[in-house]
């Protein structure tokens, strides 16, 4: 028989917050988080979210031991003021048994029938900055720091359940020798000068704070169009601003501003710290610290999280900018492999800006969807 308990203690968010390291204990390709990372952002005092959001945290129990756990989740911004009655599910994770996974999902349900909304989305985060989809190709090459790995029985858990898939993402590789300067340098300069618009690099991390509330007014009025999409608020993006942008190489973040200094293009791209998050091991002490600092520094791969152009210079080429900047860079710190992180498959103006790259498709994961009415 399968207990469930709901988290109520700091004991309990740790044990749910911990789960995952022993259900992937033996696997190569999981990247641990940072487990007092992870506690913090489930902290209603910590994590700004909470001011529009809401969360219920469950542990599955199977003979007194822990085999499973979910977030149970309603944003309050998404229900309200765009009027999709979803409840959100995530940090799902469970053994391989279907009576776990089916009590954890039915609590989901539940919850979401309370607050009378209509249909249920997972795995996603509070927000389009959190991670999101299970993972149904590729589970042999190491997960990303920004996404979720899991088992391959996941996905017949999810049918089981009765849920369809929602939306596909997808993660693409390429070698940096991809990289032709000839492709971009060029239109680069005759876009530049036809808008006006000039390349904006960093050295210190303190230079570029005085840009990042611009920054994410513009990722909002980029990725609006876009399927469930929520806002950033201004307590949001002060709480990003801490929990990330020292967080990231200051040569990795690049703007392009027209001829008034408005931002009209930003790249965000970090070092590859999966190796280095499996080395400590949910941990910064006492040498976990050591290997992010060293990654951060020397991994010779990029990952590309973020990257917006404003809806009035989409399709006009202004990522060549952005590609020229990146391409000096990466040649000055040796970077070998570009890696970019879940991407909507139906995207089709990402797969333009990438499409002289040749990449190549590393891994898909997917939302699954079941309606609650």
């Amino acid at each position: 028989m399968i207990k469930l308990k709901e988290v109520k203690t700091k004991k309990e968010l740790k044990a749910f917050v911990k789960f995952p390291f022993k259900l992937y204990k033996d696997s190569k390709y999981w990247t641990p988080p940072i487990i007092s990372q992870e506690i913090k952002s489930f902290n209603k005092k910590e994590n700004p979210v909470f001011n529009d959001a809401e969360a219920r945290l469950f542990l599955a129990y199977k003979d007194n031991e822990i085999v499973g756990r979910v977030a149970a989740i309603v944003n309050w911004l998404e229900i309200n003021g765009q009027n999709q009655k979803k409840m959100r599910f995530g940090w799902f994770d469970f053994i391989d048994d279907l009576e776990v996974s089916k009590t954890l999902l039915d609590k989901v349900i539940e919850i979401g029938k309370k607050h009378q909304l209509e249909y249920t989305e997972g795995p996603v985060g509070f927000s389009n900055l959190d991670k999101v989809g299970v993972l149904t190709e590729g589970f042999d090459s190491i997960s990303s720091m920004v996404t979720w790995y899991n088992h391959a029985y996941y996905i017949k858990h999810y049918e089981a359940a009765g849920f369809k898939v929602e939306k596909t993402y997808i993660e693409s590789v390429f070698p940096f020798e991809n990289v032709k300067p000839e492709f971009f340098y060029k239109a680069q300069e005759i876009i530049k000068r036809r808008y006006k618009l000039r390349a904006l690099n960093f050295a210190k991390t303190d230079d570029v704070m005085p840009y990042v509330d611009k920054m994410f007014d513009l990722f909002n009025t980029t990725y609006a169009s876009l399927s469930s999409f929520v806002a950033i608020n201004d307590i949001q993006k002060a709480y990003f601003k801490k929990k990330f942008i020292s967080f990231i190489n200051p040569e990795f973040i690049k703007f392009v501003l027209d001829e008034q200094n408005e931002l009209v293009a930003f790249a965000i791209v970090m070092p590859s710290f999966s190796e280095a998050l499996q080395k400590a091991k949910g941990r910064l002490f006492p040498f976990g610290f050591k290997h992010i600092l060293d990654a951060k520094k020397n991994s010779k791969t990029a990952d590309f999280y973020l990257i917006g152009v404003h809806p009035d210079y989409q399709n006009k080429g202004v990522h060549a900018v952005i590609f020229n900047e990146y391409y000096e860079t990466f040649k000055k710190r040796g970077i070998e492999t570009c890696y970019r992180t879940p991407e909507l498959e139906d995207n089709e103006a990402i797969k333009k800006i990438w499409k002289h790259f040749d990449p190549k498709v590393l891994k898909r994961r997917k939302t699954f969807r079941k309606e609650l009415t």
